[in-house]
């Protein structure tokens, strides 16, 4: 199982969060990762972020990162998307 949190942070307060529990093995990690995200932004109604490269560094080292408002097209009403991996198996 692939479990992602996804939380919205807004002047240091959780204002909402969700866990996204991924179960099709046939797919890669990455492919889990956006699906994660797509899922993500889906529930909370957002638009999908850009990877930048600095979200894509956090991630590769931390299995975390932090979606800003440099990271959407859109305004955003909160502070961040965090967005962690809090289980995997392989």
């Amino acid at each position: 199982m692939f479990r992602i949190w996804g939380k919205i942070i807004r002047n240091n307060r959780l204002v909402r969060d969700t866990v996204i529990c991924i179960e099709d093995s046939s797919l890669s990690r990455t492919k889990k990762v956006y699906r994660a995200l797509e899922d993500i932004c889906y529930e909370f109604d957002l638009a999908k972020p850009v990877w930048l490269k600095k979200n894509q560094e956090d991630f590769i080292t931390h299995a975390r990162t932090r979606f800003t408002a440099d990271n959407f097209v859109e305004t955003i009403d909160f502070d961040y998307l965090d967005f962690q991996v809090i289980e995997e198996e392989y």
